[in-house]
């Protein structure tokens, strides 16, 4: 098996079985034996069980600014229902079978305070989200802060979702996520 094939084979292993039973709880054994990556090659391709942890997450953080820019694209009819497609997005995200929350928040959870390098790419993608969301108030005219609330909205949303296996947290945070834009456009 070639370097790239066993590498995307063992980003699908690492993504999924991290989502089910955490990072930490997640050795490199397991994810040879799931992936069907021999060992030698899987520390060939990632020499390290951080460097894998980064990997996943950065390759997820793709998946992810590019799915709400894509939804945010279906709705364009300009930014107020751009904002609130990201919400409709998050439904369908915390519907999905085996949702477990947020890969960042999860990730900053279990490793933050000891993996710069988590806790650094998880603020990046947060930020990364709070600025798209900013693009879309700022075309509003909006208060610079309502970004910052929008983004709180959806963080919440994702780990109460997380928590609970609902995915009503979404729905909850739009019709929140409505009544600022409102406000906002009041002014």
């Amino acid at each position: 098996m070639d370097a790239e094939t066993a590498g995307l084979k063992v980003l699908d292993t690492a993504e999924r079985l991290f989502d089910e039973r955490g990072v930490q709880a997640v050795g490199m054994d397991a994810i040879r034996a799931a992936s069907g990556v021999s060992l030698k090659r899987l520390y060939q391709v990632f020499p390290s069980k951080e460097l894998l942890v980064e990997a996943v997450l950065r390759r997820r953080d793709e998946a992810v600014r590019g799915a709400i820019a894509a939804h945010g694209a279906e709705a364009a009819q300009g930014p107020y229902e751009r904002v609130l497609a990201i919400y409709d997005w998050l439904g369908a995200w915390f519907a999905e079978p085996g949702f477990r929350g947020c890969a960042f928040i999860n990730a900053f959870g279990e490793l933050g305070g000891v993996t710069p390098s988590v806790a650094a790419i998880a603020r990046e993608h947060k930020e990364a989200v709070r600025a798209y969301l900013a693009e879309q108030t700022d075309a509003l005219g909006a208060p610079r802060e309502l970004a910052d609330q929008l983004a709180l909205l959806a963080n919440g949303a994702m780990a109460v979702a997380g928590i609970t296996g609902s995915p009503e947290p979404a729905a909850q945070a739009r019709a929140a996520a409505r009544v600022l834009l409102d406000a906002a456009a009041a002014r």
